[in-house]
C-alpha cells in the first residue's frame, strides 16, 4: 500500500487537476494522435508499399531492392531498424504470393537479419506477418514481413505502460547503416 503525505493528497496534477505525483515522468507526443487516430486502410489505390519503389530508396527508406520483393524501413518503427520485407506486387494474403517471392520475401527476411546484426549490433529478432485487418495488419491489403530487432536491454515500461517507444536513432541514419551493411555483408 503506498503512504499518501498530506503534501502529496493536496498536489496538483497535470493542468491543475488533482492528482498523486509519482516517480514516472511523461513523455508528450501529441503529434502522434493523427496516426492514433487514423483507421483507413490502404488499399490498391493509396497502398504504401505500392508507392515506396517509384521513388528514391532514401526518401522511401528502402534498405534494399530484390528481384520481386524489396526492404525498406517501418515509418513507424517498434524498435530502432524495423525492417518491413515487401513483395512488389499488391497482393495481401502469404497464401497468395507466387513460390518465387515466397523464396526472395525468405532470403531478404535471412539478409536483413544479417545487415541489422551488423549495422545495429542487435541480440535477437522478432520476425512475423499480421495477415488480415482482424490480425493487426496495419496495411492489410499489402503483404509485407517485420524483422523487428531486439536488444536485451530494450523492454521497459514506456511501451507496456505509457504506450510510448522510445527511439534512440532517427530513421535517416538507421537506414544509411543499414542499407550500407547490406552492400558490405559481414563474413557469414
Amino acid at each position: 500500500m503506498v503512504q499518501v503525505t498530506d503534501e502529496q493528497a493536496e498536489a496538483p496534477g497535470e493542468r491543475g487537476t488533482v492528482g498523486l505525483p509519482s516517480e514516472l515522468q511523461r513523455l508528450w507526443v501529441p503529434h502522434r494522435m493523427a496516426y492514433v487516430t487514423d483507421h483507413h486502410q490502404a488499399d490498391h489505390t493509396d497502398c504504401p508499399f505500392c508507392e515506396a519503389p517509384k521513388h528514391d530508396d532514401e526518401s522511401s527508406l528502402i534498405v534494399h531492392r530484390g528481384k520481386t520483393a524489396y526492404v525498406l524501413l517501418n515509418l513507424f518503427p517498434y524498435n530502432s531498424g524495423h525492417m518491413l520485407v515487401c513483395p512488389y506486387r499488391h497482393v495481401a494474403g502469404y497464401d497468395e504470393a507466387t513460390d518465387e517471392e515466397v523464396a526472395e520475401i525468405a532470403a531478404l527476411t535471412q539478409a536483413g537479419m544479417r545487415a541489422a546484426r551488423a549495422a545495429l549490433n542487435c541480440g535477437g529478432f522478432n520476425l512475423g506477418m499480421n495477415q488480415g485487418e482482424i490480425a493487426g495488419a496495419g496495411v492489410a491489403a499489402h503483404l509485407h514481413q517485420h524483422i523487428v530487432p531486439r536488444w536485451a536491454s530494450d523492454s521497459n515500461f514506456f511501451p507496456i505502460i505509457g504506450q510510448t517507444k522510445a527511439m534512440p536513432q532517427l530513421l535517416g541514419e538507421v537506414r544509411d547503416l543499414v542499407a550500407a551493411a547490406w552492400a558490405d555483408p559481414p563474413d557469414a
